[in-house]
C-alpha cells in the first residue's frame, strides 16, 4: 500500500493490484449515433460525382439514388470487365463448336450480378440506404434493372458476334430473367448474396440438365418456345417473394 491517494477498482481489487484512479480515464458514454451516421455518409459521399453519376442523377431525379446506383458492387469496372471476358470466351467457344455457350453462360452471370447488387455485407452504401428517404425497393429496382441491362447488353453483343441465330439470342433473355429473379429472391430471403448466387446457379444448372434429359439437347432450354410461359411465371413468383421480403419498415436491418 502506497497511501490514501491510491485505490482499487473492479477486478484489480480482487487480484490485489493497486491502481491510481487518475490513470483510469473517464467513464465510457453511450455511442454517439449521429457521429457514426455522419461517418458513414462521409465515406459514401466523399468522392465527387462523375459524368455517369450526374447523368443518372438527372434521369432519376435524385442525387442520392444516383449515388446508390453507381456504388452497386456488381457494376464496378472490375466486375463488368470480368463478365465481358467470360462472355467473350463463350463467344469463341460458340464459334469453334457451334453450341451457343453464350446462351448458357449469360443467365448464370446475370443471376450472380443481381445477387451481388444489393444487401448487407457486400454493399458499401447499405447502411446509408437504410436511412435514406428513398425506399429500399426503389434502390433495389434501379440497381436490378441496371445490372440486368448491362449483362443483357454484353450477352447480346457476344451472341451476335458469335453468329447465333436470333431465336437463340432472344430466347435466353427470358430464362435469364427467371434466373435473375430466383437469385434475387434467395439473396433477399437469406440476406446473403452467396446464397443468392448458389440458388441461381443451381437452378439454371438443373434446368439445362433437365432439357438435355428430355429433348436430348442442351439448347432446348433456350430454343423451346413452350418454356417461355413457365420461365415468366416463375420470374413473377420470385418477384413477389422479393416484394414481400423488402416490405420491412425503414431504419431496420
Amino acid at each position: 500500500m502506497t497511501g490514501g491517494d491510491q485505490a482499487m477498482s473492479g477486478d484489480d481489487a480482487m487480484a490485489g493490484v493497486w491502481v491510481n484512479p487518475a490513470q483510469c480515464g473517464p467513464e465510457p458514454h453511450d455511442v454517439d449515433l449521429a457521429r457514426v451516421w455522419v461517418g458513414v455518409a462521409a465515406k459514401v459521399w466523399r468522392r465527387r460525382a462523375g459524368p455517369l453519376e450526374r447523368l443518372a442523377g438527372r434521369l432519376l431525379g435524385s442525387p442520392g439514388l444516383a449515388r446508390a446506383l453507381v456504388t452497386t458492387p456488381s457494376l464496378v469496372l472490375g466486375w463488368v470487365l470480368a463478365t465481358a471476358v467470360v462472355l467473350a470466351a463463350g463467344m469463341l467457344a460458340t464459334l469453334q463448336t457451334g453450341t451457343p455457350y453464350v446462351a448458357f453462360v449469360a443467365p448464370a452471370l446475370a443471376g450472380a450480378g443481381i445477387a451481388y447488387a444489393y444487401g448487407p455485407g457486400i454493399d458499401p452504401a447499405w447502411e446509408l440506404a437504410r436511412s435514406m428517404a428513398v425506399s429500399d425497393r426503389m434502390v433495389l429496382l434501379v440497381r436490378t434493372l441496371a445490372v440486368f441491362a448491362v449483362n443483357a447488353a454484353l450477352g447480346l453483343a457476344a451472341s451476335v458476334a458469335s453468329g447465333v441465330a436470333t431465336a437463340v439470342v432472344f430466347g435466353w433473355l427470358v430464362p435469364m430473367t427467371a434466373v435473375c429473379a430466383l437469385a434475387l429472391a434467395a439473396a433477399t430471403l437469406a440476406r446473403s448474396a452467396n446464397v443468392g448466387v448458389a440458388a441461381g446457379l443451381t437452378g439454371w444448372m438443373i434446368t439445362v440438365l433437365s432439357g438435355r434429359a428430355i429433348d436430348g439437347e442442351f439448347t432446348a432450354v433456350v430454343t423451346e418456345s413452350g418454356l417461355v410461359v413457365p420461365y415468366l411465371a416463375f420470374a413473377v413468383c420470385c418477384a413477389g417473394i422479393v416484394w414481400h421480403t423488402t416490405r420491412s419498415a425503414r431504419g431496420t436491418s
